[in-house]
């Protein structure tokens, strides 16, 4: 398999990092990580801006490695991360991309291109998180709506979004996998309440939601009635494929600052942290590189990531904990308070190896899918 770039590729690069270099220095200033509705309009901004620059459709109409490099270059200078937009534009606008109609396309993607639209994710719910085929939010036809009763959490950016990519049940006698239904659920709907959660880190990105017979209209189905699971795979290999593209990068810069603070603390001087460093250094550089090796797989899979997307995740969720385990080495005493860098970073890797699909999770798919292993009794 070919990694390498072509000129056209290159040519692109050089444009968007020179493109960078004289916007960036022009954004205002990042809101507080607390105030949702400032950060909402910022990144909302943010997207204008790639919009009207003309790199907004590279999340679905360039190709993967073009979308790789993207990720790769704004990460890299320091662009502001896509923040409220992250399900619009890295989990449902990809899914409606490849699985919606002719007419959801042109509804619901160019707003979120254009940053006018914010999409939340309604998948887990309290008794189905891990074992996401356990849902029970129902969903029952009454004329051109699906009526939705149930409740969601861990619902990312709910309190500011106006869409929400929700998973429901339409057939409760069906095998679990085969009962469910994808839906694209209007926020401003009647029958919503969104309760915000804070999380160990102190933020509040996350919320419950629960729905009291809420109505959705049945064009807002993407794919087939109780063909949701299939749908949720494609989701789901967005999520755990090229949307942590953007953090591999932000990981080797972070590894180099926590280089250059043991050199000035001292703690460089302990040979085992050294050899640490050493070790991730090696470990980022092999998840680059399979991101560009999946990268390239999908470029001949009609653009959706496989299933190694998640050896990816497996992989990433747990470096991305070691990494931050080693800056608190390096910060020594300082390692719990939250005014020093990394210290909230380290807070909120330990949730990597249960969101996007928990370790156990990544492990059986890896096992069965890639390696044919028998499943288990």
């Amino acid at each position: 398999m070919d990694l390498s770039y072509t000129p056209e590729e290159e040519e692109f690069r050089a444009r968007l990092r020179e493109w960078l270099a004289k916007v960036l220095p022009t954004l205002p200033a990042k809101p507080s990580p607390d105030d949702w509705p400032a950060r909402r309009a910022y990144d909302l901004g943010w997207q204008r801006t790639l919009h009207d620059a003309g790199y907004a459709e590279v999340h679905w109409d360039a190709s993967p490695t073009t979308r790789l490099i993207f990720l790769e270059e704004t990460e890299r200078a320091g662009a502001p991360y896509v923040g409220a937009n992250f399900v619009g534009l890295l989990h449902a606008g990809p899914t409606i991309a490849a699985e919606g109609t002719a007419g959801q396309r042109a509804r619901w993607l160019p707003p979120i291109l254009r940053g006018e639209e914010v999409w939340c994710q309604g998948f887990s719910e309290p008794d189905a998180g891990s074992d996401l085929a356990a849902l029970r939010t129902r969903a029952w036809r009454d004329g051109d709506d699906y009526v939705v009763s149930g409740s969601k959490i861990w619902t990312s950016h709910a309190e500011v979004a106006d869409w929400c990519e929700l998973l429901v049940r339409t057939d409760p006698d069906a095998p679990r996998h085969r009962g469910i239904t994808w839906l694209a659920m209007p926020m401003d709907a009647d029958g919503i309440t969104v309760r915000p959660l804070r999380t160990l880190a102190g933020s509040a990105e996350f919320a419950e939601v629960f729905l009291d017979e809420v109505r959705v209209p049945a064009g807002n189905r993407v794919g087939a009635e109780n063909d949701g699971w299939r749908v949720t795979m494609v989701t789901l290999s967005f999520e755990r494929g090229t949307a942590f593209v953007g953090e591999v990068v932000a990981c080797r810069r972070v590894l180099g600052e926590l280089a250059r603070a043991a050199r000035e603390n001292g703690r460089w001087d302990d040979p085992v942290l050294r050899r640490r460093f050493g070790r991730l250094e090696a470990e980022f550089r092999a998840l680059w590189r399979l991101t560009q090796w999946n990268v390239s797989a999908a470029e001949t899979g009609g653009g959706v990531p496989g299933t190694g997307a998640s050896v990816f995740k497996l992989r990433y969720s747990h470096a991305r904990q070691e990494l931050y385990d080693a800056a608190a080495d390096v910060l020594g005493p300082d390692r719990l308070d939250l005014d020093r860098p990394w210290v909230i970073d380290r807070l909120s890797s330990l949730s990597y190896t249960i969101a996007a699909g928990t370790s156990q999770i990544q492990r059986t798919i890896v096992a069965e899918r890639i390696l044919g292993l028998p499943r288990g009794r």
